[in-house]
């Protein structure tokens, strides 16, 4: 996709209600840490719309990121984030269930693992609860730039085993440094528009 217009239009928190957009929406789950607003900036070919931080947790919202006035990548509150209370993490997580059950433009939900590391109980019961909402969850295998080539199909063959990933189950690892899968990602993204 070539991109020749980003706005984040919509920012919603705990007490707001979830808009009912025009536009199909894609969204992206991941733990705090995986690179999330990384990867949102390298999809959108910007270098820091999307907040990131060397803190995990800092999106504590829904943001709506409006592209080419076409569709809405939409990123959700990391999960997993240590320091965060466990009032604040339930609220996080009721906010995100709702989105899931209330948007009517959601075609696909995207769960990003660091693929570095097998699948923690967080991002298997998230990868649970995103399949329970009815969605089957593409995975994106974040910071493959931090991996030797040869070591990539190990890792992502332990992404797929901690998951319980079936054969047929999209799997895309990427680097949001390098770009590297970045393409690939889109091409797949379109797919659900």
């Amino acid at each position: 996709m070539i991109i020749k217009k980003v706005n984040l239009d919509i920012v919603i928190g705990v007490t707001s209600a979830i808009p009912q957009t025009e536009l199909p929406e894609v969204a992206f789950a991941g733990k705090s840490n995986v690179g999330k607003s990384s990867l949102i900036n390298a999809l959108m070919n910007r270098k820091s719309y999307a907040r990131t931080s060397s803190q995990p947790g800092k999106t504590q919202t829904i943001n709506y990121y409006n592209i080419n006035d076409a569709m809405f990548l939409v990123d959700l509150p990391g999960y997993g984030y240590a320091n965060a209370n466990q009032q604040v993490k339930a609220k996080w997580g009721k906010m995100v269930e709702k989105y899931l059950k209330v948007s009517k433009q959601l075609h696909q939900v995207f769960l990003l693992i660091d693929i570095r590391h097998d699948p923690s109980a967080n991002d298997k019961m998230m990868y649970d609860w995103i399949v329970a909402n009815g969605y089957h969850p593409v995975i994106i295998a974040t910071k493959l730039d931090k991996l030797k080539r040869s070591q990539i199909p190990k890792h992502v063959k332990a992404v797929r085993t901690g998951l319980g990933l079936e054969k047929d189950d999209i799997l895309i690892p990427v680097s949001s440094q390098t770009k590297q899968g970045i393409p690939e990602l889109w091409e797949t993204i379109e797919q659900y528009l």
